[in-house]
């Protein structure tokens, strides 16, 4: 399970599945205890595959059974018997909010206290009006600034600074990290399938994952994962007012300037410098050491060693060749 804080419900039998996606044909009782990707599922899990960009991980997957489309089901292995559907990620999402219906809603946490009343009281160095939620820890010299509430779910390391009117839930958090005012962290991302009567909102049961030496500048929002993990590598810096959004993944010792944005399920290696305003479409790859300038947009994949501009990026000689 990709969220140690959300309940998963199961293990639920295969033919409740099948009869919730409304599938036709003769199916063997199983009984299936998660819904995981395609990398991370094992024989005893469901999976879902949207994308022939994935068909390298489809023909590698270890589950049982994958929700896919017709004209993709043949790239699965003979060991995962696919389920047709019409629409693979709103097939995804039902299934989803049967093994983990508390993570669809992100509602408000009523579980937090006034931090006077909590036993982090004497441990923690704090503001005004800071509030805790339940399932929350601090290692050793941490600060909180006014009006920050740590929701129910967190874990926070030794020699932490957390800023001001900070909302952090559903996160992990390493040593010697500085999170800046104004963070909203470990909160759903835009995860929702649009329809013209309601959309559909899909469950994220994901957590966020900062590691050791990181700093999260003023008013970033950094998205929890919906069916893995958003994380942050080691030694990595943003500044303010960025946009991570769900299951983003960030190497380590990489550098991103304001108001940057990427979209989901992208992948940044390391020691990577993004510049200002650059925004950055969602399911790429990003190789180490790429430097990628100042507004930006980043449409396809860029490999390592790479320095890219404009829109779309490209190598940056050829950019201003172009641009004279």
């Amino acid at each position: 399970m990709s969220n140690p804080f959300f309940k998963n419900y199961g293990p639920i039998n295969i033919l409740k599945i099948i009869d919730l996606l409304n599938i036709n044909g003769n199916f063997q009782k199983k009984n299936i205890n998660d819904i995981k990707d395609l990398s991370s599922s094992t024989e005893n899990d469901l999976t879902f595959f949207h994308s022939g960009k994935y068909k390298k991980l489809a023909n590698n997957t270890k589950a049982s059974f994958c929700i896919t489309s017709n004209n993709l089901k043949n790239e699965l292995p003979d060991s995962c018997i696919p389920l047709v559907v019409d629409n693979v990620l709103i097939s995804t999402a039902l299934v989803t909010k049967k093994f983990y219906p508390d993570a669809v809603h992100d509602q408000f946490d009523n579980t937090v206290e006034d931090i006077v009343r909590t036993k982090f009281e004497n441990k923690v160095i704090f503001g005004k009006n800071v509030l805790i939620g339940t399932n929350v820890s601090f290692g050793s010299d941490c600060y909180i600034g006014h009006n920050t509430i740590i929701e129910k779910n967190v874990s926070i390391g030794n020699g932490c600074f957390i800023g001001s009117n900070s909302i952090i839930r559903n996160t992990l958090i390493g040593n010697k990290v500085k999170i800046l005012d104004n963070c909203v962290i470990g909160k759903h991302g835009f995860g929702f399938f649009p329809d013209s009567k309601m959309n559909t909102r899909y469950p994220h049961i994901g957590i966020v994952q900062i590691h050791d030496n990181c700093e999260i500048g003023c008013g970033a929002t950094i998205d929890r994962g919906s069916m893995s993990n958003t994380v942050i590598g080691k030694n990595t810096y943003l500044d303010n007012q960025i946009h991570i959004a769900h299951n983003v993944k960030i190497g380590e010792n990489t550098i991103i300037a304001g108001q940057v944005g990427i979209a989901g399920s992208t992948i940044l290696g390391n020691n990577i410098k993004i510049g200002g305003q650059v925004g950055i479409s969602g399911h790429l790859k990003i190789g180490d050491n790429v430097e990628i300038a100042g507004g930006s947009g980043v449409i396809k994949d860029i490999p390592a060693n790479s320095k890219v501009m404009g829109y779309p990026a490209k190598n940056i000689r050829q950019f201003l060749k172009e641009n004279k």
